[in-house]
């Protein structure tokens, strides 16, 4: 396969694969897309992109599918079931940037390996208004062959490319390590910036001080500033995801024997977060948790 085949494929037109998306099309890229939910593709068909019923149609028609989907469950099943884009006539190279773990993706790169399709494990960093400006960090592992055609894609979607292996896998053994840390230090910004203003600093300042400061994290350069201290809570992701997300560093330490304490206790409060906000509100909500046992409003 040479040059840079059109149209590209892409599957799952959620928060995160939506904004990728549109990414590729702001890029000049062809696309042909596929969701189940049809108000998800009409951003992208309203620019372009084409829509058809399911994962191996898109593979019947794009060189390189994109998938960014929910579950480890759903990405097996798009990747390899019955209509998935194992069966595709036209798919060469698959590059999966959704977060399902390292068995998962082990699994799908070995079942795409026996149809000749080459697997990239490429899970991506940053939320939803970075996806759209191209600045999300894509870590990335496979074979350097489909790596190099994937190339001019990436370099359009993520601000960094980051090569962590040649094997599938490793780009989710990262990215997994990355949101234990980053769900983290969420956490804990909202607990100790709602128990700052408690105690009586104004919020901006307090969020100055920090950004100044050794404490500084992305919760509080970035979500405190853009969607908490206004109060408009509109960050671009569920809460409820990072269930899954520190259920996998939970896993990712049980299969290599490695401590995980900490994430064990930051797992049982994210569920009851979860469970008390609800699953489907906005990341930056989660200091709503805190605010309401303290009985203060975090507001710049």
């Amino acid at each position: 396969m040479t040059g840079t085949p059109s149209p590209l494929g892409f599957i799952g037109c959620g928060h995160m694969g939506g904004a990728m998306a549109e990414r590729l099309l702001i890029s000049g890229f062809a696309l042909v897309i596929c969701d189940p939910d049809d108000k998800r593709l009409l951003p992208l068909t309203d620019r372009g992109a084409v829509a058809v019923a399911t994962p191996r149609e898109v593979a019947d028609r794009a060189q390189i599918v994109f998938a960014c989907l929910p579950s480890p469950e759903i990405s097996k099943k798009v990747a390899t079931g019955t209509e998935g884009v194992a069966g595709g006539s036209t798919v060469k190279v698959y590059i999966e940037s959704s977060t399902i773990g390292q068995a998962t993706m082990v699994a799908i790169a070995e079942t795409l390996a026996a149809r000749g399709i080459s697997t990239l494990d490429m899970p991506v960093s940053g939320g939803p208004n970075w996806a759209r400006d191209g600045k999300l960090t894509a870590i990335l592992s496979g074979p350097p062959a489909a790596r190099e055609i994937a190339a001019p894609m990436l370099e359009r979607l993520a601000g960094r490319v980051m090569v962590v292996g040649d094997r599938a896998g490793l780009g989710q053994v990262a990215k997994v390590v990355n949101n234990a840390l980053s769900l983290t230090g969420m956490m804990i910004a909202c607990e100790a910036v709602v128990a700052g203003v408690k105690a009586g600093l104004d919020a901006r300042t307090l969020i100055d001080v920090i950004n100044a400061s050794t404490g500084r994290n992305s919760a509080t350069a970035d979500k405190f500033p853009k969607a908490i201290l206004p109060r408009t809570f509109a960050y671009g992701g569920p809460v409820g995801l990072g269930n899954k997300d520190l259920e996998m560093y939970l896993e990712l330490g049980r299969t290599s024997q490695a401590s995980t304490a900490l994430g064990h206790s930051v797992a049982e409060l994210w569920k009851t977060i979860t469970a008390e906000i609800g699953g489907e509100r906005d990341l930056s909500e989660m200091v709503r948790y805190f605010e309401a046992i303290a009985g203060v409003e975090v507001r710049g």
